[in-house]
């Protein structure tokens, strides 16, 4: 990811469009939030809540690092109706990225639900962000290529700012998921039935109540 973020940005930056810019900047906070969910699993912090949470917070901060350059560019371009240059390398990478990263992005969040980990989840979500955003940064450049539509790009570019609070906003309140398998859960836990989530774990060990009381997220 950090090549082809590295890639991206130069590509972007030589044909003018803050679309493939911005997703290429996406790339490199997905490379962070790589870092963020390998500190989370490292040493004591592997059982630690307050860890957990940290880490969260930490995904959900790297989806807004980008967004307000992006926007800011992305409005600078229309005002000024900047036409982008044609990139054929901005055009295959956005491609690779559109093949590629749903399939690693649902990988990472079935581990999540696994090991109710909502910032390795997040980092899965990053990934399905990217290739969304990679289908829309395409659009753009094809269509500029094709028909001149200069336009479509910092449209784009406004998108992948946009969808980049939502989903920061998702993973730092942990609206996204919530890992629920089919065993049934204590009649006491303030969780859903079956959820995974520390504190039913917890009470499901302990046979009493949770260790906190925190709803289940759906």
């Amino acid at each position: 990811m950090t090549v082809e973020g590295t890639v991206g940005l130069a590509a972007g930056f030589r044909a003018g469009s803050i679309a493939l810019v911005g997703w290429a900047l996406s790339s490199v906070v997905e490379g962070l939030a790589s870092v963020i969910v390998i500190w989370r699993f490292t040493g004591a912090r592997t059982v630690s809540e307050t860890a957990e949470g940290r880490a969260q917070k930490a995904v959900a901060i790297s989806f807004w690092l980008l967004a307000p350059y992006v926007a800011i560019e992305s409005v600078r371009n229309l005002l000024t109706r900047e036409t982008p240059e044609t990139t054929l390398l901005g055009i295959g990478l956005t491609i690779s990225s559109l093949l590629l990263m749903p399939a690693l992005g649902v990988a990472k969040r079935r581990l999540g639900y696994r090991l109710s980990s909502r910032a390795t989840a997040g980092e899965g979500s990053q990934n399905l962000l990217c290739a969304y955003l990679a289908g829309a940064v395409l659009v753009g450049l094809l269509g500029n290529s094709l028909w001149g539509w200069w336009w479509l790009d910092p449209v784009a570019g406004l998108l992948v700012a946009v969808v980049a609070i939502k989903e920061g906003r998702e993973a730092c309140s942990g609206e996204s998921w919530c890992a629920t398998p089919a065993a049934a859960a204590d009649s006491t836990c303030t969780c859903a039935p079956g959820c995974t989530d520390v504190c039913c774990s917890a009470a499901a060990h302990s046979g009493g109540q949770p260790s906190s009381t925190r709803d289940a997220i759906p």
